[in-house]
């Protein structure tokens, strides 16, 4: 009786959590009501077949528990019982299958009026594309993927030349248009997915896979990758901005076409030197790095990872949290980079200034410490050598007490959380 007791207990507590349970489902944000209903179905039919069964246990454990007058009855097949079981499983098999065909038949029909973008997901990392004035994708290739080129863009394809380029895992739309999200990888199986959308689609490398919505409600949902695609799995997140059209075709406006990414100007060392003497105050003279201003060694660090983080600076993705007290004294040093030429200059001469390991002023036990890295070692090379396509900068032979304050940045959130824009790991 003691087992009949527990699944009773069992079969009442599991019904009053599904009922009284604060975690549901994320508050609907696109057209895909149907999908609630088709989990709903499936809940329903599954939570009925689940008391049912239970609670036929419990029948069962009850009349036929042991009692030394009674005797076993053989009964090999029953006929009627069989064509009811059969029967009812088949309707509850139907019940919870036809709602998602028709929701399926949905999903896979885009709507002709639907904006069109392109997500592309790498380890881990997403960026997106968007066509240009003409509406046409231009055409990629994976061979011709590389730091300069991180979208595989065929140089020479002029449909490709007015796409716009989002080298960062925030994407904006606009709200009540249908829109089709054309999904790429560039490594591994990845997984676009936003709950609050309730859509999601495998990224499958060699192919171009997509699934369609359309946001219905403003504000700032969070994509996830939801395919299990190595160590940095968990990081792998990015934003859904869901603006008015007004703002949307004002945030359209500022992003780059690849033809402007590819006319980017190139840096002038000798302007740069004039434009570095701000920066050498606090980063050195010969970008040696100075710790009593907080200013880390630059000479030596890559050109890409500069550029992104002299960017960061400027948009307010970083330097903008209130307990980062020395990105808040950058911000306005990197304001006075007023355009991409500038930011370029500057670059140049870094890159002419010698690469000096910097000083060691952190001990520890080293034996420990590689254990430790070889996390690290994933995205940032198993030298600390940094590792471009994976967003990852150089750390050997750079500030140690830098490196230091940013991990414990990254631990407390001043760092790889909500900032003026939200993304994560920068």
């Amino acid at each position: 009786m003691g087992l009949a007791y527990i699944l009773i207990f069992l079969i009442v507590a599991s019904v009053l959590f599904h009922f009284l349970s604060p975690w549901y489902l994320t508050p609907l944000a696109s057209n895909w009501g149907t999908i609630d209903l088709t989990l709903d179905i499936t809940f329903w039919v599954t939570g009925v077949v689940f008391v049912a069964v239970n609670a036929f246990m419990v029948y069962c454990i009850i009349k036929f528990r042991y009692d030394a007058k009674k005797r076993a009855e053989y009964q090999p097949e029953n006929k009627k019982l069989e064509w009811w079981l059969t029967g009812i499983t088949s309707i509850g098999v139907v019940a919870m299958l036809t709602p998602g065909l028709f929701v399926w038949n949905e999903f896979v029909n885009v709507p002709e009026q639907a904006h069109e973008v392109e997500a592309v997901g790498q380890q881990w990392h997403w960026s997106f594309r968007m066509p240009g004035e003409d509406g046409r994708f231009g055409a990629v290739e994976s061979r011709y993927v590389s730091d300069d080129n991180p979208l595989g863009m065929e140089t020479d394809d002029p449909d490709g030349q007015d796409d716009i380029i989002v080298i960062n895992p925030t994407v904006h739309l606009p709200i009540n248009v249908p829109v089709k999200i054309n999904l790429r990888s560039k490594d591994v199986l990845h997984n676009f997915a936003v709950a609050q959308f309730r859509v999601k689609m495998d990224l499958v490398p060699g192919l171009v896979t997509y699934l369609w919505f359309t946001p219905t409600k403003l504000g700032m949902f969070e994509i996830l990758c939801e395919e299990l695609c190595g160590v940095g799995h968990h990081t792998m997140r990015g934003k859904v901005i869901v603006d008015t059209q007004e703002d949307f075709d004002a945030w359209l406006a500022e992003q780059p076409t690849y033809a402007e990414v590819l006319a980017r100007p190139t840096g002038d060392a000798l302007i740069g030197q004039a434009q570095y003497a701000v920066c050498a105050t606090c980063h050195g003279a010969q970008g040696e790095g100075n710790l009593p201003t907080h200013g880390p060694k630059l000479a030596g660090q890559e050109a890409w990872y500069l550029r992104r983080q002299i960017n960061y600076f400027k948009e307010g993705t970083r330097g903008a949290h209130p307990d980062d007290q020395y990105g808040r004294e950058m911000a306005p040093m990197a304001a006075t980079l007023f355009n991409d030429a500038a930011v370029e200059n500057v670059i140049a001469y870094i890159e002419t200034l010698p690469d000096i390991p910097a000083p060691t002023t952190i001990t520890g036990n080293l034996e420990k410490g590689e254990k430790i890295y070889n996390v690290c070692a994933y995205c940032h090379g198993v030298d600390g050598e940094g590792i471009p396509s994976l967003n990852a900068p150089r750390q050997a032979g750079m500030s140690d007490w830098y490196l230091a304050t940013q991990l414990k940045n990254f631990r407390n959130r001043v760092r790889g959380a909500l900032t003026k824009t939200c993304t994560v790991c920068k």
